[in-house]
């Protein structure tokens, strides 16, 4: 067996994870659903890594990582929380769920036009489409962790929809993960303290706290764009900019 199959078996798992989550979501099993997404992570974190131990990276595989994660993020999730709270909005619903598709889709296409080298992750410009999928199986995993059903279709689920979908979009830019190496540690500790913290919460809450650490990371980088966008230093250099245009 060719050493390329490995990743790109991954990545059909991945595939297969976002149609089970379909295919439960559609049979009223929402929990399980929302794993599957999860899981499909897991799988999409996995072949990247195991690409680049085997030193396989391709243009095949990028574009078949793309094609699964259209899927297990775009339609996946959109159908989810289409099921589990639009469905009750009617044809607003259905647009609204359409959201985390269409601009999903959108982001990747984006990023697949933009790599340079297959073999270095670059910081991300707009969420990437798996977080965006793992805060919504995250919102409904809570929701059945609080068993707070009776507003989140207004003051949460709406809003975090429309966040996420314009987030992906947006020029917005998201740190790619570090490699958990010395240096990453010595040079980044805070990675390393968020981690320990998260994990801590994580137990301390019996998993709740998941949801607010990934809205976390999704609001932390809109708050970094706009501070950048406010601050003296990018103020002068759009400034020294215009001065070499003219």
């Amino acid at each position: 067996m060719k050493k390329s199959y490995f990743p790109n078996i991954i990545t059909t798992l991945n595939l297969l994870s976002g149609f089970l989550s379909i295919v439960f979501a559609s049979e009223g099993n929402y929990e399980f659903a929302a794993a599957l997404i999860l899981v499909a992570s897991i799988f999409d974190l996995t072949d990247g890594i195991v690409a680049r131990l085997l030193k396989t990276s391709s243009q095949f595989g990028v574009e078949l990582d793309s094609l699964s994660d259209a899927v297990s993020f775009g339609a996946a999730p959109a159908f989810l929380i289409y099921k589990f709270h639009f469905h009750t909005l009617g044809w607003i619903g259905i647009l609204l769920s359409s959201f985390l598709l269409i601009f999903g889709v959108l982001r990747l296409a984006r990023f697949n036009s933009q790599i340079t080298d297959l073999d270095t992750k670059a910081d991300f410009k707009g969420l990437p489409i798996p977080l965006s999928a793992i805060t919504v199986a995250m919102f409904i995993l809570y929701e059945f962790n609080t068993h707070d059903f009776s507003n989140s279709i207004n003051y949460i689920a709406i809003p975090l929809v429309l966040i996420l979908s314009i987030a992906m979009v947006s020029n917005i830019k998201y740190s790619a993960f570090p490699k958990l190496n010395k240096s990453t540690l010595r040079g980044k500790p805070f990675y390393l303290l968020f981690t320990i913290l998260g994990l801590i919460l994580v137990f301390l809450t019996d998993g709740t706290a998941l949801f607010y650490i990934f809205l976390v990371i999704v609001f932390w980088g809109i708050i970094k764009h706009f501070i950048k966008k406010i601050s003296p230093s990018n103020k002068n250099e759009k400034i020294e900019l215009k001065e070499k245009q003219i």
